[in-house]
């Protein structure tokens, strides 16, 4: 058939995920995640005596961006504001979270780990008379690591 993979193995669907903040075993629901990457920055390095007039490059520093979170607005659900909130007052309570890619039955099958997470903007809902969609708010996590796990 077109489009079959030769050994049956299909890639996942990105829609079935989970997303677990700080120690607890609650998971929050959430409408999309995006921004878990990671990069490692050059460093440009040339000998002094070296015969080629070029650089190398070797790895340096790496850099991870914020992670977004988008979620439908709950009446009477403050958590992320209160979260928010208590950046400005410098008490700040950094969670890990996680996030997982789910197979089929539920089961994970790629984490990606946040460490020492903490929010560093919310965004509310855009408001439209004429409009017929829910209302969403994006919350965006700084972090100081990610971790990847498959499988």
């Amino acid at each position: 058939m077109a489009g079959e993979a030769q050994d049956g193995n299909w890639p996942l669907p990105k829609f079935y995920f989970s997303v677990r903040l700080g120690s607890q075993d609650n998971t929050v629901s959430f409408q999309e995640v995006s921004g878990l990457e990671t990069e490692t920055q050059p460093i440009e390095y040339r000998h002094g005596d070296n015969k080629l007039f070029s650089t190398i490059k070797m790895p340096g520093i790496t850099k991870t961006g914020n992670v977004t979170l988008k979620r439908g607005i709950f009446v009477n659900d403050n958590n992320f504001w209160r979260w928010f909130d208590a950046v400005k007052m410098n008490t700040i309570t950094k969670e890990t979270v996680t996030i997982q890619l789910l197979d089929e039955t539920g089961s994970p099958t790629m984490t990606w780990t946040l460490t020492n997470a903490w929010p560093t903007k919310i965004t509310g809902t855009d408001m439209k008379a004429d409009a017929n969609e829910v209302a969403v708010e994006t919350l965006e996590l700084s972090h100081e690591g990610l971790t990847i796990k498959n499988g």
